[in-house]
């Protein structure tokens, strides 16, 4: 059977060597986050931090780590939510092989939620300042839960089938939030909890907000599992753990609680107020900025009897969080092609973060035989695409076709580029929209939550020949300098620093399109080099593909940092001649990048020294 609560999942963990116990002291403030990345980076095992600077109570870290310990910790049920999730698209399967599917009546009854009259999690109460105040980053704002589990209820309709479980980021301590009375909830309107939200606000009603941390690892992985709205995660949940997720009843139309949480923190969203939440250091691997966003009342602390805290650290991919990634991909891959028609297989590429760059294969059945093959059932398949839920949040969707080589692998993104690549027509393959929204932790647009995006398709023969060396005669105009190639077919070369001018533009890229478009007629061999990178540091660009990545897709805005050689606009739409350019330079507006304090990285490797708990490990 799964798990029922934190403690079984880390006494089964440290019962078959999965996780170590430290016992030395540990400051929640940057030590115990510093250990983590360095824990994870080695593909070490889940951290149990028993004694917390100021603290009470212990944390643990890594349950998820490696793809391998995030298998195990469902091995008992993810089998049979695969096969739920088969006879979801395909119902009749059934009928043709009903000795397939013969535990899968059993798997819906433990996706019913169980009310229950209480629980462990009311045992005792205490305090927003006695609960672990994790701060990752030197410049975190104060301290954050980093695994919550946002509980809220339809105000119209309440109950648990008509809940909504989020992983929304709570700040608990810092900026102009009361101690002890009042915390941070950084979430869009456009998320599930936004449409409960606004539907409080339209019923004149409270809107309240259960937080719940620890628990079930299943119900932690159900509070980031993109579900449809209306569908309730603590199905999917109990379907992960084999049982029934047990739910407090409460009076007075408050939301239920859940009964087997470490913690529940209770309040309700001050629907006067706003205060500033952050900065926090995020998933892109730069800071989110502080900004106004909801505050909940805090109304009280529960906890259960040797409560654990569990904690996350995000950054700069990869971290704990890809393996959340991965087998997300690998329970709702298979339903893709029934949500979006067409779309074979979507990737959203974590090395980039995650929401920058997603890779896309479809199908191209629109263009008739003996005809020129160009993208336009592709272009249907990406419109889809980004109007589908999270994946709306992309800056760059590069969608192909799979019928030109229906053994691509969407997870090897070296190859795709090289695919797609080796086919595109920047004349006419390229498609924008400006003036939209992106994610809110972006900041690479012209503005909080402002931005563009862009399409790339590209489908047919190979049009050219990806060249591993810069063609003869390639030369660059004053201010750029050391060429590097990350991969066949792309340069990454140094630009001048970002320098805007009173619009707000800086014309290097233009200069440089300009220059190379003089040699493009007589430069032999630049077709096969067709995208070139300006960056601040050619070296760290190519000297790995996950750097190519991160600067290319976190640091550009497609509307304003795309350029072309030999440019040109027809009908509104614009294409280029040769090779496309786009702008990876940092620039002004964009928020600071990551980087860890060096005295606490002095005090991890003494951890690290021999005789020191961390010795072997990281």
């Amino acid at each position: 059977m799964g798990y029922r609560n934190l403690r079984e999942c880390v006494s089964d963990l440290e019962r078959t060597g999965q996780l170590v116990r430290i016992s030395q002291e540990i400051d929640a403030r940057l030590e115990a986050a510093e250990i983590q990345r360095r824990v994870y980076e080695a593909g070490g095992p889940a951290i149990c931090f028993e004694r917390i600077k100021g603290c009470r109570f212990p944390m643990v870290s890594n349950l998820f780590g490696t793809s391998e310990r995030t298998h195990f910790l469902f091995r008992d049920s993810l089998a049979a939510v695969r096969k739920f999730v088969e006879l979801k698209i395909d119902p009749p399967a059934c009928a043709r092989q009903f000795w397939r599917y013969l535990g899968t009546p059993l798997t819906a009854l433990h996706m019913l939620p169980r009310r229950v009259g209480s629980g462990p999690v009311l045992k005792n109460e205490t305090t927003i300042d006695q609960l672990p105040q994790l701060v990752s980053w030197p410049r975190d704002a104060g301290g954050f839960v980093t695994l919550p589990e946002v509980y809220t209820e339809d105000v119209t309709r309440p109950g648990v089938m008509n809940s909504n479980l989020g992983m929304y980021r709570v700040q608990l301590t810092g900026n102009e939030y009361e101690l002890n009375n009042e915390i941070g909830l950084h979430y869009q309107i456009q998320r599930s909890i936004g449409v409960h939200h606004q539907r409080a606000i339209a019923a004149g009603k409270p809107f309240r907000v259960n937080i719940f941390v620890g628990g079930s690892p299943a119900m932690i992985l159900a509070a980031v599992m993109p579900l449809p709205e209306g569908l309730s995660e603590l199905t999917f949940a109990g379907a992960l753990q084999k049982r029934r997720v047990p739910m407090i009843r409460q009076s007075d139309g408050r939301p239920h609680i859940y009964a087997e949480a470490d913690f529940c923190i209770t309040g309700t969203v001050d629907p006067e107020r706003l205060k500033p939440e952050g900065p926090f250091g995020d998933h892109l691997g730069y800071y989110s900025l502080a900004h106004d966003f909801p505050v909940l009342r805090v109304e009280k602390v529960h906890h259960r009897d040797g409560a654990i805290w569990p904690f996350t650290v995000v950054g700069r991919p990869p971290q704990e969080d890809t393996s959340f990634g991965e087998i997300i991909h690998e329970i709702t891959g298979p339903v893709i092609p029934t949500v979006l028609p067409g779309v074979r297989a979507v990737y959203a590429v974590d090395e980039a973060g995650v929401h920058p760059l997603l890779l896309a294969i479809g199908s191209e059945r629109y263009t008739p035989y003996g005809t020129e093959q160009r993208p336009q059932e592709l272009l249907t398949e990406a419109n889809a695409i980004l109007g589908q839920g999270q994946l709306s949040l992309a800056k760059y969707l590069l969608i192909v076709a799979e019928h030109d080589d229906p053994g691509l692998d969407i997870n090897d993104s070296p190859a795709f580029f090289r695919h797609l690549l080796a086919r595109i027509d920047w004349r006419r393959d390229l498609h924008f929209q400006t003036q939209t929204t992106i994610d809110t932790l972006d900041y690479s647009g012209h503005g909080l939550n402002q931005g563009s995006k862009v399409v790339m398709a590209a489908c047919g023969p190979t049009r050219r020949e990806l060249t591993n060396e810069l063609p003869s005669g390639f030369s660059l105009p004053d201010g750029f300098s050391d060429p590097r190639l990350c991969e066949r077919g792309i340069v990454a070369l140094n630009g001048p620093s970002f320098s805007a001018d009173e619009r707000g533009r800086d014309l290097a890229c233009e200069r440089l399109a300009d220059h190379l478009a003089g040699q493009l007629e007589r430069l032999s061999g630049v077709d096969s080099l067709p995208l070139i990178v300006v960056v601040d540091d050619s070296e760290s660009a190519a000297r790995q593909w996950k750097n190519f990545l991160w600067v290319t897709f976190t640091r550009s805005n497609p509307a304003a940092d795309i350029y072309g050689v030999g440019a040109e606009i027809d009908q509104k739409h614009w294409g280029c001649r040769g090779p496309l350019i786009i702008d990876a330079r940092i620039k002004p507006h964009h928020a600071p990048p990551l980087i860890e304090d060096a005295e606490v990285t002095r005090r991890v490797d003494q951890l690290a020294a021999p005789g020191g708990p961390l010795y072997r490990i990281i």
